[in-house]
């Protein structure tokens, strides 16, 4: 199915949801750390598989003002906190665009760009191709489609992460991919040019009583260097690193059914600095 602007990413929904419940997929109850031994072979499967496609698809502290401010040495500590500004109020396919020229905005922006550069619909071509021309600059968007597709498309790794060749999660199951930001803050800021790290939780995984790769949670920290071009901000390359990673409650996670129903059922957010 092709991309239409009533049909945008947003329909996967992009929310953290941790569920009371029995056994996680007719497991153990969950441990703190990496689950079980099964777990752990396949988180780090799918992350080193994830960090080889990003590479393979990316060559290669300031103040908390809300304008556009000289180059800073270091970053000062500053809040992520609400600041009663609507982030936007415009979608372009479903994604949202339109922020503003100030490094609220630019923090806006890379925190609803991680979000949907981590959803499911990275692994379907139509929406891959969407998303990769609405959140990159036009001068590397290309370059970027197609290493991307190159990397989404290998059949080892999607075999390896439980996904049919065209990325469809088999019968019965339902493929997570979700990335729910913690905070942002700018490292370096210019009048069209500011780099902005996000910290963020995942879930990745199947979820269903058959699932093999049951949805597991990991944290990473994204360098978004973005540049002002057509009236928006824009990505022009990306880094992606472990951690900051909290010591795990010792929660009983959800059955598989509990997980399928809140991936269903919640939906996601657009962020705001």
């Amino acid at each position: 199915m092709s991309p239409t602007e009533e049909q945008g990413y947003s329909e996967t929904g992009q929310t953290r949801t941790r569920l009371p419940g029995g056994d996680p997929y007719g497991g153990a109850p969950r441990r703190t750390g990496r689950s079980s031994s099964r777990s752990l072979v396949t988180v780090v499967g799918v992350v080193v598989l994830l960090i080889a496609a990003i590479a393979f698809a990316n060559r290669g502290d300031s103040s908390s003002t809300d304008g556009p401010a000289a180059k800073t040495d270091q970053p000062k500590a500053a809040a992520t906190a609400a600041t009663g500004s609507r982030p936007v109020e415009t979608k372009s396919g479903g994604i949202p665009s339109g922020f503003a020229h100030t490094q609220q905005g630019a923090q806006s922006a890379a925190a609803n760009y991680a979000v949907v550069l981590g959803s499911a619909d990275m692994f379907n071509t139509a929406w891959r191709h969407q998303i990769v021309d609405t959140v990159y600059a036009r001068d590397v968007a290309a370059a970027k489609q197609s290493a991307m597709d190159s990397a989404y498309s290998n059949e080892k790794f999607l075999s390896n992460i439980g996904l049919a060749k065209d990325g469809s999660a088999p019968k019965g199951q339902t493929f997570v991919s979700r990335v729910i930001p913690v905070g942002t803050k700018v490292t370096s800021s210019g009048s069209d040019a500011t780099t902005v790290e996000v910290w963020y939780t995942s879930l990745f995984g199947l979820s269903g009583e058959a699932s093999r790769n049951p949805v597991t949670e990991s944290w990473y920290t994204t360098t978004y260097e973005l540049k002002w071009v057509d009236t928006d901000w824009k990505i022009t390359d990306f880094q992606q690193k472990d951690g900051p990673v909290p010591v795990g409650r010792d929660q009983t996670a959800s059955t598989a059914d509990d997980m399928t129903k809140a991936v269903e059922e919640y939906g996601g957010f657009t962020y705001a600095r």
